[in-house]
């Protein structure tokens, strides 16, 4: 039994909605409520941000098109019982269970879906009013899972989930973000610095469908689409790049094929393709455009716009011309988008967790 303080157990499980002092002006009182969710309590000051943008209420460029409302603040709750040696055995269960059970989608494995489920659970985010994100591990909602830009991440959730039965005391965003550092990790990625701290938030605060990218659109979308989770031109070319892992399948996305032919690891092959490839656009059996090469690849047009822009295009010849680049701004911005929205109080511990085999050294 835990000997923290009562009011240190109920910090370790809150979250905090904080909003400004400008849009509270005038009002006579600041409500307090408390509601136990998944056996969490969860506490809410103020109104509950009622801004759900959804689809409609989106620009092609996901701006938003009403009155934001003021951001809310997701205080990064730490667990003083937790070390990094409890965090890198549940990275460790993660790691051998993708070793484990490698003959997922065709031995591409479940890495690099485990990659996706953090990317997407994490690009729901929105910085006009400090909505979405990992945080809140929504993902775990129908509302969220079911958005058709997630289509295939069951899988992902589903082969977390005896991870989780065994650590409950992790939360789910926090697992999820967990889950994709470890996988990035052990394709011989890069070393991802790691915070814990998200809380499984009510299913009301999950964000509505259409945040996450649409692959139909050229470089102005992905310039502000990456706009909206706080990202420069660097970050989201090196964000891109994580596209090197896996493939597209028709049944999820309406796309099908690889990006190349290490889709298991992570490497700087994606860009090298993107210059060097014979790219033909073509019209999918789906009736989707994608481009095409003669090797049996593909590039979303997201992708292929990195190539037609000239502030992107600069960045992806440096890219594919030094991995080691690639790698560095890969790990800071995949930290940033994992971290996005969330308040982290000073002296916040960051884990860099050691991959199975540095382990077996």
């Amino acid at each position: 039994m835990s000997t923290l303080p009562l009011f240190s157990k109920i910090i370790s499980r809150r979250s905090l909605y904080l909003f400004s002092a400008a849009t509270l002006a005038g009002a006579a009182t600041v409500a307090a409520t408390a509601a136990t969710v998944d056996n969490r309590k969860q506490y809410n000051y103020g109104n509950r941000n009622q801004n759900n943008n959804n689809k409609s209420g989106w620009s092609l460029f996901g701006a938003s098109s009403v009155a934001a409302a003021a951001p809310i603040v997701h205080i990064a709750a730490l667990n003083k019982d937790r070390k990094i040696d409890d965090y890198q055995r549940i990275y460790n269960k993660i790691a051998e269970k993708i070793r484990e059970e490698d003959e997922y989608d065709g031995y591409i494995g479940y890495g690099p879906i485990l990659v996706r489920l953090g990317w997407h659970s994490s690009g729901t985010y929105d910085k006009t009013n400090n909505s979405g994100g990992s945080y809140g591990g929504t993902y775990r909602f129908k509302l969220e899972s079911s958005d058709p830009s997630n289509n295939g991440l069951q899988n992902a959730a589903k082969f977390l989930d005896p991870i989780y039965k065994e650590f409950n005391w992790i939360s789910h965003g926090d697992l999820y973000t967990l889950g994709a550092v470890c996988a990035v990790q052990e394709a011989q990625g890069p070393k991802i610095p790691w915070r814990p701290g998200r809380v499984d938030l009510p299913e009301t605060e999950t964000p509505a469908n259409g945040r996450l990218p649409d692959a139909n659109n050229g470089a102005d979308y992905v310039r502000n689409f990456y706009a909206r989770l706080r990202m420069n031109d660097r970050e989201a070319v090196a964000l891109t790049g994580a596209h090197c892992l896996g493939r597209t399948h028709y049944k999820n996305s309406g796309f099908d094929g690889p990006w190349g032919a290490a889709s298991n690891s992570f490497t700087n092959e994606f860009f090298v393709n993107l210059l060097n490839e014979q790219w033909k656009l073509e019209k999918n059996k789906s009736g989707n455009y994608q481009y095409d090469s003669p090797k049996g690849y593909m590039m979303l047009k997201t992708d292929y716009a990195l190539i037609q822009d000239p502030s992107y295009l600069k960045i992806v010849k440096e890219f594919a011309n030094d991995e080691a680049s690639f790698f560095k701004e890969f790990a800071s911005s995949f930290q940033k988008l994992l971290e996005n929205g969330i308040d982290y109080p000073k002296g916040a511990p960051q884990y860099i967790f050691k991959t199975l085999d540095e382990q077996d050294i």
